[in-house]
This record gives C-alpha cells, structure tokens and sequence, in this order.
C-alpha cells in the first residue's frame, strides 16, 4: 500500500493552488500514484511547511479583512 498524506479534506485553494487538507498541488495529486517512493517521500517532508505557510497566509488575510 502507497502511504498517502491524504486527511479525506479534499477541498482545493485556487490561490495557493493546493489542496487545504493534505497540501499537495493538484499535479501532486494526480501523479502520487505513479510518483517513486523517493517523490512522495520528498513531497511529505514539504508538506507541514506548505500547511503551516498556507494558515499563515490565510490568518494574515483574515485579519486585514475586517
């Protein structure tokens, strides 16, 4: 079995172009299947600094709405 960063929160961020559960790209997405062990190992490794980047983003968009 492919271990797969996928949380089942398929909700895709057309600004940041990433998935908001799990952080891949939609290219990432739809290659993880036929991607090496090595890619998908090195796209994990990237995701935590994608997920914490994108809240970032998001709360500092957040607070210069109001």
């Amino acid at each position: 079995m492919i271990e797969t960063p996928c949380v089942k929160i398929c909700t895709l961020d057309a600004r940041a172009a990433q998935c908001l559960g799990c952080g891949r790209s939609i290219d990432e997405i739809a290659r993880w299947g036929g991607m090496s062990a090595t890619e998908r190992s090195r796209v994990m490794t990237e995701l935590p600094g994608r997920m914490a980047a994108a809240k970032c983003a998001s709360s500092s968009t957040a607070d210069t709405a109001g």
